[in-house]
């Protein structure tokens, strides 16, 4: 029986702001707002899940400003413990600590005249954030260990995948320091709120894929699309992107096929459940035939009957190869 198969339509319609593309009007809006906020000297907050597209749209938000030709440094607050986090952003003097071998230009200086962003900012601790709130003022920082102060000119765009106003509520951030991060604040909606990027962002993904030449995909079955559109995205943009990737590693042909989604794609999993599993038994299989078989991918492929390039397609997926 004749499958079913979409193929790419001749014009998916995207708009760009720089490497953030989307078909959805409010946030062609948005992007008018963004080229004037650009301009300004403003602090802008981005808030929204993660996955939506918050790095890119201060990456944009840096090029079309004056600052431009300076740097444009960045860091993930979640990332580093309170110390550390403070050496990263205001850098430290020989000796300041143990492992303190040289001076350290922290990332306000590094951005000096031009853009720091500060992702995850909701993640900053409060004993932090009065230094982060003083340099914001005042202009002048002191680098850990030092005794003077440092002047800089930067401008600063923070992002949260939380509500700031319920952290500051409950007593996890200063609400000094809110009034001074979110001059402009901007939403950016989940993608499951935006259906049409679903299925540009997707054909656009896969010709990005395409061209890279591991594997041509010309069309996707009904049901695999219909798998993709009705799934809910909670990594967003990000997971839509990673999806596609995993099924140009792990199928072959020219028609993506519902075997090549991703096992969230395929269970519909939620947090908790054991639909996670899927993967982690797929890969078992695999490594469980191969040591039948002494490591021989033909062999273990005919036993799991797949062919010998899906096997090796697999395995790179898992990273086991």
């Amino acid at each position: 029986m004749r499958r079913d198969v979409l193929r790419r339509p001749a014009g998916l319609g995207l708009r760009r702001f720089h490497d953030f593309y989307t078909v959805a009007p409010e946030i062609l809006a948005l992007f008018v707002t963004l080229r004037r906020v650009a301009r300004a000297q403003c602090t802008v907050l981005l808030e929204g899940e993660t996955g939506t597209g918050k790095e890119l749209i201060a990456k944009a938000i840096h090029a079309e400003s004056p600052r431009r030709t300076a740097l444009f440094q960045e860091v993930n607050c979640a990332t580093f413990s309170p110390t550390l986090l403070e050496s990263e952003l205001f850098g430290h003097v020989h000796g300041a600590f143990t492992g303190a071998v040289r001076d350290r230009a922290g990332l306000f200086a590094l951005a000096d005249e031009g853009t720091l962003f500060l992702d995850e900012v909701a993640e900053i601790p409060l004993e932090l954030q009065g230094k982060l709130l003083r340099v914001m003022q005042e202009k002048t920082f002191i680098p850990v260990g030092a005794t003077r102060p440092v002047k800089v000119n930067v401008r600063v765009i923070s992002a949260t995948n939380k509500i700031l106003r319920r952290e500051v509520a409950e007593g996890r951030f200063r609400e000094d320091l809110s009034y001074r991060l979110r001059v402009v604040p901007v939403f950016l909606p989940p993608l499951r709120e935006r259906r049409g990027d679903i299925d540009a962002l997707f054909w656009l993904f896969v010709d990005k894929m395409n061209q890279e030449g591991l594997r041509q995909i010309e069309g996707v079955t009904r049901a695999a699309m219909d798998a993709i559109r009705s799934y809910r995205w909670p990594g967003n943009v990000r997971e839509l992107r990673s999806a596609v990737e995993y099924a140009f590693v792990v199928g072959e042909g020219p028609h993506l096929e519902v075997d090549d989604l991703t096992p969230e794609l395929r269970g519909q999993p939620t947090p908790g459940t054991p639909s996670l599993s899927l993967a982690d038994t797929e890969r078992d299989r695999m490594l469980a035939a191969l040591g039948r078989h002494n490591g021989r991918k033909a062999a273990a492929a005919e036993e799991l009957g797949i062919s010998r390039s899906t096997l090796w397609r697999r395995l790179y997926a898992y990273r086991l190869r």
